[in-house]
Protein backbone atom coordinates (compact mmCIF):
# COMPACT_ATOMS: atom_id res chain seq x y z
CA UNK A 1 0.00 0.00 0.00
CA UNK A 2 1.19 3.49 -0.48
CA UNK A 3 1.27 3.97 2.83
CA UNK A 4 4.16 2.33 3.43
CA UNK A 5 6.92 5.04 2.30
CA UNK A 6 9.69 6.36 3.81
CA UNK A 7 8.42 9.44 3.79
CA UNK A 8 5.38 8.72 5.81
CA UNK A 9 7.54 5.76 8.22
CA UNK A 10 9.89 9.30 8.90
CA UNK A 11 6.68 11.61 9.99
CA UNK A 12 5.45 8.30 12.40
CA UNK A 13 8.94 8.20 13.95
CA UNK A 14 9.01 12.25 14.44
CA UNK A 15 5.30 12.22 16.09
CA UNK A 16 6.02 9.49 18.05
CA UNK A 17 9.19 11.00 19.58
CA UNK A 18 7.44 14.17 20.21
CA UNK A 19 5.33 12.13 22.15
CA UNK A 20 6.75 9.71 24.13
CA UNK A 21 9.59 10.83 24.95
CA UNK A 22 11.92 8.74 27.04
CA UNK A 23 8.56 6.92 27.62
CA UNK A 24 5.21 6.84 28.63
CA UNK A 25 5.20 7.44 32.25
CA UNK A 26 1.57 7.15 33.46
CA UNK A 27 1.27 3.66 31.64
CA UNK A 28 4.73 2.75 32.72
CA UNK A 29 3.68 3.21 36.21
CA UNK A 30 -0.03 1.65 36.06
CA UNK A 31 -0.04 -0.84 33.50
CA UNK A 32 2.23 -4.28 32.99
CA UNK A 33 4.35 -4.78 30.77
CA UNK A 34 2.75 -7.90 29.29
CA UNK A 35 -1.03 -7.54 30.59
CA UNK A 36 -3.27 -7.73 27.49
CA UNK A 37 -6.54 -6.96 26.42
CA UNK A 38 -8.80 -5.68 23.61
CA UNK A 39 -9.41 -1.76 22.84
CA UNK A 40 -11.81 -0.30 20.05
CA UNK A 41 -11.95 3.29 18.40
CA UNK A 42 -15.41 4.46 18.41
CA UNK A 43 -16.76 7.62 16.70
CA UNK A 44 -18.35 10.10 19.14
CA UNK A 45 -20.31 11.80 16.36
CA UNK A 46 -20.95 11.62 12.76
CA UNK A 47 -17.96 10.87 11.33
CA UNK A 48 -16.42 10.71 7.34
CA UNK A 49 -13.26 7.96 8.11
CA UNK A 50 -10.20 8.40 6.64
CA UNK A 51 -6.90 7.32 7.82
CA UNK A 52 -7.34 3.65 8.69
CA UNK A 53 -4.24 2.22 7.17
CA UNK A 54 -1.65 5.45 8.86
CA UNK A 55 -3.60 4.80 12.21
CA UNK A 56 -2.50 1.27 12.03
CA UNK A 57 0.65 1.69 10.51
CA UNK A 58 1.56 3.81 14.28
CA UNK A 59 0.54 1.30 16.49
CA UNK A 60 2.88 -1.38 14.24
CA UNK A 61 5.26 1.52 14.75
CA UNK A 62 5.19 0.48 18.31
CA UNK A 63 4.49 -3.07 18.83
CA UNK A 64 4.35 -4.72 15.56
CA UNK A 65 2.44 -7.76 17.59
CA UNK A 66 -0.74 -5.31 18.25
CA UNK A 67 -3.46 -6.94 15.88
CA UNK A 68 -5.34 -4.01 14.44
CA UNK A 69 -8.42 -4.92 12.39
CA UNK A 70 -9.75 -2.13 10.25
CA UNK A 71 -13.58 -2.72 10.38
CA UNK A 72 -14.87 0.70 8.45
CA UNK A 73 -13.81 1.03 5.10
CA UNK A 74 -12.30 4.98 4.06
CA UNK A 75 -14.50 7.09 3.21
CA UNK A 76 -17.83 4.75 5.28
CA UNK A 77 -19.92 7.32 6.91
CA UNK A 78 -19.83 6.69 10.77
CA UNK A 79 -22.59 7.21 13.28
CA UNK A 80 -22.15 7.76 17.16
CA UNK A 81 -21.24 4.62 19.07
CA UNK A 82 -20.06 2.88 15.51
CA UNK A 83 -16.75 0.70 16.10
CA UNK A 84 -14.58 1.97 13.40
CA UNK A 85 -11.26 -0.09 14.30
CA UNK A 86 -10.02 -3.00 16.84
CA UNK A 87 -6.54 -3.48 18.64
CA UNK A 88 -5.81 -6.20 20.63
CA UNK A 89 -1.84 -6.95 22.16
CA UNK A 90 -0.44 -5.66 25.01
CA UNK A 91 -2.06 -2.64 26.99
CA UNK A 92 0.88 -0.78 27.18
CA UNK A 93 1.55 -0.34 23.54
CA UNK A 94 -1.72 0.30 22.35
CA UNK A 95 -1.65 3.28 25.20
CA UNK A 96 1.68 4.61 23.73
CA UNK A 97 0.26 4.40 20.44
CA UNK A 98 -3.19 5.73 21.23
CA UNK A 99 -2.56 9.66 21.10
CA UNK A 100 -0.51 9.45 17.83
CA UNK A 101 -2.16 7.14 15.99
CA UNK A 102 -5.57 9.42 16.93
CA UNK A 103 -4.01 12.37 15.99
CA UNK A 104 -3.22 11.35 12.45
CA UNK A 105 -6.85 9.63 12.01
CA UNK A 106 -8.75 12.77 13.48
CA UNK A 107 -6.98 15.35 10.93
CA UNK A 108 -7.41 13.06 8.05
CA UNK A 109 -11.21 12.13 8.83
CA UNK A 110 -11.71 15.50 9.08
CA UNK A 111 -10.20 17.09 5.98
CA UNK A 112 -12.43 14.05 4.58
CA UNK A 113 -15.68 15.16 5.94
CA UNK A 114 -15.19 19.00 5.20
CA UNK A 115 -14.60 18.23 1.52
CA UNK A 116 -17.50 15.65 1.48
CA UNK A 117 -19.85 18.74 2.64
CA UNK A 118 -18.39 20.61 -0.05
CA UNK A 119 -18.73 18.13 -2.92
CA UNK A 120 -22.20 17.57 -1.65
CA UNK A 121 -23.28 21.55 -1.39
CA UNK A 122 -22.18 21.24 -5.28
CA UNK A 123 -23.81 18.29 -6.23
CA UNK A 124 -25.35 18.12 -10.00
CA UNK A 125 -23.31 21.05 -11.31
CA UNK A 126 -20.26 20.10 -13.33
CA UNK A 127 -17.60 21.94 -10.82
CA UNK A 128 -14.52 19.81 -8.98
CA UNK A 129 -13.73 20.30 -6.02
CA UNK A 130 -9.80 21.20 -5.16
CA UNK A 131 -7.60 21.66 -2.44
CA UNK A 132 -4.64 23.93 -2.20
CA UNK A 133 -1.23 23.72 -0.77
CA UNK A 134 -1.95 25.11 2.22
CA UNK A 135 -1.43 21.96 3.69
CA UNK A 136 -0.27 20.67 7.80
CA UNK A 137 4.00 20.55 6.68
CA UNK A 138 4.76 17.48 5.93
CA UNK A 139 1.50 16.07 6.23
CA UNK A 140 0.79 17.34 2.28
CA UNK A 141 0.27 13.66 1.03
CA UNK A 142 -1.83 12.57 3.82
CA UNK A 143 -3.63 15.93 3.46
CA UNK A 144 -4.56 15.31 0.10
CA UNK A 145 -5.45 11.56 0.34
CA UNK A 146 -8.08 12.66 2.87
CA UNK A 147 -9.71 15.35 0.50
CA UNK A 148 -9.65 12.31 -2.37
CA UNK A 149 -11.47 10.16 -0.10
CA UNK A 150 -13.67 13.22 0.84
CA UNK A 151 -14.53 12.84 -3.41
CA UNK A 152 -12.77 16.24 -3.80
CA UNK A 153 -9.48 16.65 -6.77
CA UNK A 154 -5.98 17.56 -5.85
CA UNK A 155 -4.39 20.70 -7.12
CA UNK A 156 -0.36 20.31 -7.49
CA UNK A 157 1.35 18.57 -4.88
CA UNK A 158 3.90 20.80 -5.01
CA UNK A 159 5.89 23.68 -6.93
CA UNK A 160 7.17 21.08 -8.95
CA UNK A 161 4.00 19.41 -10.37
CA UNK A 162 2.74 22.43 -12.12
CA UNK A 163 2.83 25.99 -13.03
CA UNK A 164 0.70 28.73 -10.91
CA UNK A 165 1.50 32.64 -12.07
CA UNK A 166 0.29 34.50 -9.50
CA UNK A 167 0.25 38.22 -8.57
CA UNK A 168 4.03 38.17 -7.62
CA UNK A 169 5.07 36.30 -10.81
CA UNK A 170 3.12 39.10 -13.20
CA UNK A 171 4.67 41.80 -11.37
CA UNK A 172 7.80 40.41 -11.90
CA UNK A 173 7.13 39.07 -15.50
CA UNK A 174 5.61 42.15 -16.94
CA UNK A 175 2.04 41.60 -16.99
CA UNK A 176 -0.08 38.29 -17.78
CA UNK A 177 0.83 37.78 -21.43
CA UNK A 178 4.23 38.22 -20.56
CA UNK A 179 4.58 35.90 -17.91
CA UNK A 180 2.23 33.08 -19.64
CA UNK A 181 4.28 32.90 -22.61
CA UNK A 182 7.37 32.82 -20.52
CA UNK A 183 6.12 29.69 -18.55
CA UNK A 184 4.65 28.11 -21.72
CA UNK A 185 7.83 28.60 -23.33
CA UNK A 186 10.55 27.34 -20.50
CA UNK A 187 7.94 23.98 -19.30
CA UNK A 188 7.91 20.86 -20.04
CA UNK A 189 5.42 19.98 -22.52
CA UNK A 190 3.99 18.04 -19.01
CA UNK A 191 3.23 20.82 -16.68
CA UNK A 192 0.13 22.83 -17.15
CA UNK A 193 0.19 26.34 -16.74
CA UNK A 194 -2.04 28.10 -14.79
CA UNK A 195 -2.61 31.65 -14.33
CA UNK A 196 -4.43 33.88 -11.36
CA UNK A 197 -6.32 37.04 -12.81
CA UNK A 198 -8.03 39.43 -10.36
CA UNK A 199 -9.48 41.74 -13.53
CA UNK A 200 -11.86 40.27 -16.44
CA UNK A 201 -9.58 42.73 -18.74
CA UNK A 202 -6.73 40.12 -18.55
CA UNK A 203 -8.49 36.80 -19.22
CA UNK A 204 -8.04 37.51 -22.60
CA UNK A 205 -4.51 37.84 -22.69
CA UNK A 206 -4.23 34.81 -20.46
CA UNK A 207 -6.18 32.75 -23.40
CA UNK A 208 -4.35 34.17 -26.35
CA UNK A 209 -0.87 33.40 -24.77
CA UNK A 210 -2.13 30.05 -24.05
CA UNK A 211 -2.93 29.80 -20.63
CA UNK A 212 -4.55 26.04 -19.75
CA UNK A 213 -5.93 27.34 -16.47
CA UNK A 214 -6.99 30.68 -15.15
CA UNK A 215 -7.76 30.89 -11.82
CA UNK A 216 -10.72 34.03 -10.98
CA UNK A 217 -9.11 35.60 -7.53
CA UNK A 218 -11.91 36.76 -5.22
CA UNK A 219 -14.38 37.47 -7.67
CA UNK A 220 -18.00 37.95 -7.61
CA UNK A 221 -20.79 35.50 -8.80
CA UNK A 222 -21.60 38.01 -11.68
CA UNK A 223 -18.16 38.18 -12.73
CA UNK A 224 -17.46 34.96 -12.84
CA UNK A 225 -20.59 34.21 -15.05
CA UNK A 226 -18.91 37.05 -17.71
CA UNK A 227 -15.53 34.80 -17.43
CA UNK A 228 -17.85 31.69 -18.25
CA UNK A 229 -18.99 33.57 -20.92
CA UNK A 230 -15.76 35.22 -22.51
CA UNK A 231 -14.19 31.81 -22.19
CA UNK A 232 -16.79 30.20 -24.14
CA UNK A 233 -14.87 26.90 -23.16
CA UNK A 234 -11.37 28.18 -24.63
CA UNK A 235 -9.54 27.38 -20.92
CA UNK A 236 -10.82 26.17 -17.88
CA UNK A 237 -11.64 27.78 -15.17
CA UNK A 238 -11.07 27.80 -11.37
CA UNK A 239 -12.88 29.77 -8.65
CA UNK A 240 -10.84 31.03 -5.32
CA UNK A 241 -10.66 33.10 -2.30
CA UNK A 242 -13.55 33.56 -0.04
CA UNK A 243 -15.11 30.06 -0.95
CA UNK A 244 -17.61 29.30 2.56
CA UNK A 245 -19.78 26.33 2.00
CA UNK A 246 -22.69 28.61 1.85
CA UNK A 247 -21.54 30.41 -1.01
CA UNK A 248 -20.15 26.77 -2.59
CA UNK A 249 -23.76 26.10 -4.93
CA UNK A 250 -23.90 29.61 -6.36
CA UNK A 251 -20.11 29.42 -7.76
CA UNK A 252 -20.48 26.43 -8.96
CA UNK A 253 -23.25 27.80 -10.86
CA UNK A 254 -21.48 30.30 -12.58
CA UNK A 255 -20.58 27.29 -15.19
CA UNK A 256 -16.70 27.28 -13.85
CA UNK A 257 -14.65 23.84 -13.71
CA UNK A 258 -12.83 23.84 -10.10
CA UNK A 259 -13.39 25.55 -6.76
CA UNK A 260 -10.47 25.47 -5.03
CA UNK A 261 -10.67 25.97 -1.21
CA UNK A 262 -7.65 26.15 1.34
CA UNK A 263 -9.94 25.65 4.21
CA UNK A 264 -10.28 22.45 3.20
CA UNK A 265 -6.94 21.73 5.39
CA UNK A 266 -5.94 24.85 6.63
CA UNK A 267 -9.03 25.39 8.94
CA UNK A 268 -9.74 21.50 10.28
CA UNK A 269 -12.09 20.20 12.35
CA UNK A 270 -10.76 17.09 13.82
CA UNK A 271 -13.36 14.46 13.84
CA UNK A 272 -14.20 13.39 16.78
CA UNK A 273 -12.92 9.62 17.83
CA UNK A 274 -11.78 7.86 21.08
CA UNK A 275 -10.05 4.49 21.99
CA UNK A 276 -11.02 2.57 24.87
CA UNK A 277 -10.15 -0.13 26.11
CA UNK A 278 -13.07 -2.91 26.46
CA UNK A 279 -10.67 -6.08 28.01
CA UNK A 280 -8.63 -6.60 30.13
CA UNK A 281 -7.18 -9.86 30.24
CA UNK A 282 -6.27 -11.97 33.13
CA UNK A 283 -2.00 -11.56 33.76
CA UNK A 284 -0.55 -14.74 32.70
CA UNK A 285 0.91 -15.60 35.93
CA UNK A 286 -2.29 -15.41 37.72
CA UNK A 287 -4.14 -17.58 34.83
CA UNK A 288 -1.16 -20.25 35.45
CA UNK A 289 -1.36 -20.11 39.52
CA UNK A 290 -5.22 -20.85 39.21
CA UNK A 291 -4.91 -23.22 36.89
Amino acid sequence: MWFDTPALRALIDLALQEDVGVGDAATLSTVGPTQRGLAAVRAKDDVIFCGGPVFAAVVRRVDPSVQVELLAAEGAHLRRGDVAITLQGTIASILVAERTALNFLQRMSGIAAATRAAVDAIAGTNATILDTRKTLPAFRALDKYAVRIGGGGNHRSALDAGILLKENHLAAAGGVAAAVTAAKRAASHLLKVEVEIERLDQLEPAIAAGADVVMLDNMDNATMRRAVEIAAGRVQLEASGNMTLERLRGVAETGIDFISIGGLTHTVRAADLSLRIDRVDAPAAAADTKA
